[in-house]
């Protein structure tokens, strides 16, 4: 079932949804939506880099956690992200995933070089690390992961 409501939706789809978010957002007092920053763990990792191209004077970081479907044949596959956008990207990738093996991790890195962007592995790690409640929870990765991406919004999110 879950792979079915995955393979139901894609970027575009996403992207309108979070125009009408954007929207919203602009209508609250306490939001500041000219300083954005997106964060996506598993299948939503794509959609929060994509929140980047697609709002490029919005969105200034944009972070994947264990990503998938990264790197596609696609014109916004995630991994060309990087030269569409200002926005600092950062991609967290487990060392053992099925979902994003090492020759998509390596499509990513060569397709955001030369970009504000970051393509960490962590290692002894599996999809799913930053999870308590799952099997592969890998606190020390969890905990970096916090780090990195909260180190991320400081540095581009600051009014």
């Amino acid at each position: 079932a879950m792979f079915g409501y995955m393979n139901s939706i894609n970027i575009p789809m996403v992207m309108e949804d979070t125009t009408a978010l954007l929207a919203y957002a602009d209508t609250q007092k306490a939001a500041n939506t000219q300083i954005v920053g997106t964060v996506g763990y598993c299948m939503s990792g794509r959609y929060a880099i994509n929140a980047a191209t697609h709002f490029p004077d919005r969105v200034k970081a944009a972070a994947s956690i264990y990503g998938t479907h990264l790197a596609t044949d696609q014109p916004d596959s995630p991994h060309l992200a990087g030269q569409k956008t200002r926005a600092e990207l950062y991609f967290a990738c487990a060392e053992t995933d099925i979902y994003a093996p090492q020759e998509i991790i390596d499509k990513v890195t060569e397709g955001v070089k030369g970009a504000n962007a970051e393509v960490e592995v962590y290692p002894d790690t599996h999809h799913g690390f930053a999870f308590p409640k799952r099997p592969v929870y890998h606190r020390d990765a969890a905990e970096r992961h916090w780090e990195r991406l909260l180190a991320l919004y400081r540095r581009n999110l600051k009014k």
